[in-house]
């Protein structure tokens, strides 16, 4: 069983209000890139990764009239994908949902956010980010999503997460580049605690656990990161915790043992002030102990850092063309 997760850029963009696919040469939110064309290269994406499941993070909005849900099936049915149901949790105002594709035939999931003692994503959080014997309140601006999956490998919970990123947007001097910076940084590291949270308390009921996504973290992504010891990404894996308490991505684990050796990556921007691309690893799906055994093949679907990928021109064209970001899919097998 093939599960994936793929950080489709601005993808509300290809459709109209009524959930229909606009297939034209007006222009995407892809820079350069029309409508037609990121269309098609999705459809190709979609169509190679043949996944059981997809977590579609930027997936279309759900909210302004738009039906989202409709847009995904209207999509998956145009790509001819097995991945064709769709499951959505808790909708947000920020154009960009959480939702999962799945093959029905293979898979039943459903929105379940189960009480776990740990706030709900829909709620918030409460924790002093600063030291100041303050409270601060955290909120998901996209909360994540939770699911409850019935699979060819057994029952599986599956948290899919797009978590604050810490670019300093709007940041007009150097002065709010540092101030922005890390003020996003305390968030983003607010939320992957209470993500981790809720991680522990299904890990401590026994539970079968996928955690996918999109962090907007990856260790040494940034110089403020000294500043809080720890990175979001090392917080959601649980590093310090016992060993059955503990997720695993081999990515993760590979960027995390050596911080100045080459390390895979998941995403690639064009910086426009410095005229280059920058890569980064940001995506992710970790698993929990118990599927460790059962898991046989994470795959970062990397235009140029792939062999198979980069031997297919219409696939790593088409990975260029459909978004900044590049899946991530994980092989499970039956015990």
């Amino acid at each position: 069983m093939r599960i994936a997760t793929y950080n489709v850029e601005w993808f509300h963009t290809l459709f109209d209000g009524a959930g229909g696919l606009i297939r034209d040469d007006s222009w995407s939110g892809r820079r350069d890139v029309t409508k037609a064309k990121q269309t098609e290269a999705l459809i190709t994406v979609f169509r190679a990764l043949d996944a059981d499941a997809v977590l579609v993070v930027e997936a279309p909005d759900c909210s302004r009239g738009r039906d989202g849900v409709a847009a995904l099936r209207n999509f998956a049915e145009e790509a001819g994908i097995r991945a064709r149901a769709v499951c959505m949790g808790f909708a947000n105002d920020t154009q960009q949902e959480l939702m999962l594709l799945y093959d029905p035939d293979v898979i039943t999931a459903r929105h379940d956010p189960v009480d776990l003692g740990a706030p709900g994503f829909e709620t918030e959080f409460r924790i002093d980010l600063d030291i100041d014997a303050s409270e601060d309140v955290v909120q998901f601006s996209k909360p994540p999503l939770e699911v409850a999956l019935e699979t060819p490998v057994g029952p599986l919970r599956l948290i899919g997460a797009h978590v604050k990123s810490k670019a300093p947007h709007g940041a007009r001097n150097e002065a709010d580049v540092m101030r922005l910076a890390i003020a996003n940084r305390r968030k983003q590291l607010a939320q992957c605690i209470w993500l981790r949270r809720r991680v522990e308390a299904h890990l401590k009921r026994g539970e079968a656990l996928i955690v996918a996504g999109d962090l907007n973290d990856g260790p040494g992504l940034d110089e403020y990161e000294a500043l809080f010891g720890r990175s979001g990404l090392e917080i959601v894996l649980g590093r310090e915790a016992e060993a059955s308490q503990q997720m695993y991505d081999p990515h993760a684990a590979q960027a995390l043992q050596s911080r100045i050796s080459a390390a895979p990556t998941t995403a690639r921007f064009f910086l426009r002030h410095e005229g280059r691309y920058l890569q980064a690893l940001l995506d992710y799906v970790m698993v929990s102990p118990d599927l460790r055994t059962r898991a046989k093949g994470w795959h970062i679907w990397h235009p140029f850092d792939d062999p198979a990928c980069w031997g297919q021109p219409e696939v790593r064209d088409a990975l260029l063309t459909a978004s900044d970001h590049f899946p991530v899919s994980l092989d499970l097998e039956a015990l």
